[in-house]
């Protein structure tokens, strides 16, 4: 007798191979859910896999420009950037995929949602807290913390055999010793021989990215354009001109790559409490991260922007931690647009050997006054004023200081 629908997040490889099997074992019904969010997957093979396992449905869903302009330029706007490092690839992908489960879910009349996130990691906590947000009376299945399955399987080489009796496919070549997760904006790997925070990531682990022997040995230039901090063009050295989103968001994954832009190897704190070692592929956002900052501090006011820069760092946590659909996170979305409002003009650049330099910015709208700031004439600037500001701010200097004589003495 079937247990219910069940909605499984599926990629097609081990994990939610086996826990696609492993949930028809339980006698439920399954439909699987895959997202095309840009990651590099043979979704027609994944397709006829599932069915041959068993799924009654296999729903496969293009998301890649949803992806970049509801959840992607919104973290450009905003300058979301986790620990000072991270730019949050993975972390932004979820709730984009819960909203394709969900809606998957109600379509279906499935009562419940399952995914392959392990026990130690974030993605358990994104997807769940999102498709709680979403629909507050979903049931989640999580494969990897139910004490039935983990008995059962301790890792990879439990999941090959149980693959081996069920005659499920797998590959045939050997699995990188890392674990990868892909989308449009990043490659994260992690896991196996990275878990081991000293070791060298290896030259053949990247996808994205040229190594740097490798890159052009001559430059590249382009411009970038912003309206309210969101990007709406991209301009070219040889006159190429990308205006929509998702294309403007492939151009610059491909000559950021090329030239060996976006990647970092960095310990992170993970919501749960453990550190983890990631190694990241960000190309294209990092170009934009960088041209968007310094469009930021040309437009908009000094306190404005201190008071942005907090919200950012809380963004950031929120996104980072799974609550892209809590309240605080809308609240805060909603300020850093507001603050965003002045964030218009043209950021020019230059790409090379890993390297990206900003060349010039222009806006309509900046509070720059050239005229002011002029060195060559005082213009509206009365030099002696600066006499009476240094005084102020050293009256608390000078009397810090001489109370401290005073106790050495």
């Amino acid at each position: 007798m079937s247990r219910g629908k069940v909605v499984l997040a599926y990629s097609g490889g081990l994990d939610t191979s086996c826990i696609l099997r492993w949930l028809l074992d339980q006698n439920y019904e399954v439909i699987c859910y895959m997202a095309n969010i840009g990651q590099d997957e043979d979704f027609e093979a994944a397709r006829r896999k599932a069915e041959q396992i068993g799924a009654s449905q296999v729903v496969i869903e293009d998301l890649r420009e949803i992806f970049v302009k509801e959840y992607v330029w919104p973290a450009i706007q905003a300058g979301l950037l986790y620990e000072s490092r991270y730019l949050l690839g993975t972390s932004l992908a979820r709730p984009c995929i819960s909203v394709g489960l969900i809606t998957a879910a109600k379509k279906y009349n499935a009562l419940y949602i399952s995914h392959g996130a392990t026990g130690k990691g974030n993605d358990q906590v994104r997807f769940e807290l999102s498709c709680y947000s979403l629909w507050p009376d979903v049931k989640i299945i999580a494969p990897w913390r139910i004490k039935e399955f983990t008995s059962r399987f301790q890792g990879r080489q439990d999941l090959i055999k149980y693959a081996s009796l069920n005659n499920i496919p797998v590959p045939v070549t050997p699995k990188a010793p890392w674990s990868m997760d892909a989308n449009l904006m990043h490659v994260s790997y992690e896991s196996g021989i990275l878990e081991n925070p000293n070791n060298e990531p290896p030259h053949d682990l990247f996808h994205m990215t040229q190594d740097l022997a490798k890159t052009p040995n001559e430059p590249f230039k382009l411009s970038i354009e912003f309206c309210q901090g969101l990007p709406v063009k991209v301009i070219t050295q040889d006159a190429q001109v990308f205006d929509k989103p998702l294309e403007m968001f492939t151009y610059l994954n491909q000559i950021a790559g090329k030239h060996g832009i976006g990647r970092i190897d960095i310990v992170e704190n993970r919501f749960i409490g453990l550190k983890s070692r990631g190694v990241y592929e960000t190309p294209a956002g990092h170009i934009l991260h960088v041209a968007h900052t310094d469009l930021e501090v040309f437009c908009l006011d000094k306190e404005v922007y201190r008071v942005k820069q907090n919200l950012k760092e809380k963004l950031s946590d929120f996104v980072y931690n799974g609550f892209w659909f809590s309240p605080e996170g809308e609240y805060v979305r909603k300020c850093i647009a507001l603050a965003e409002e002045t964030v218009t003009g043209k950021v020019n650049m230059e790409v090379y050997k890993g390297n990206v330099v900003v060349l010039g910015r222009w806006s309509p709208v900046s509070l720059y006054n050239e005229e002011l700031v002029s060195m060559d004439k005082h213009s509206e600037f009365s030099p002696s004023d600066a006499t009476g500001f240094i005084n102020i701010q050293a009256i608390r200097l000078k009397e810090y200081h001489r109370f401290q004589k005073q106790q050495n003495k």
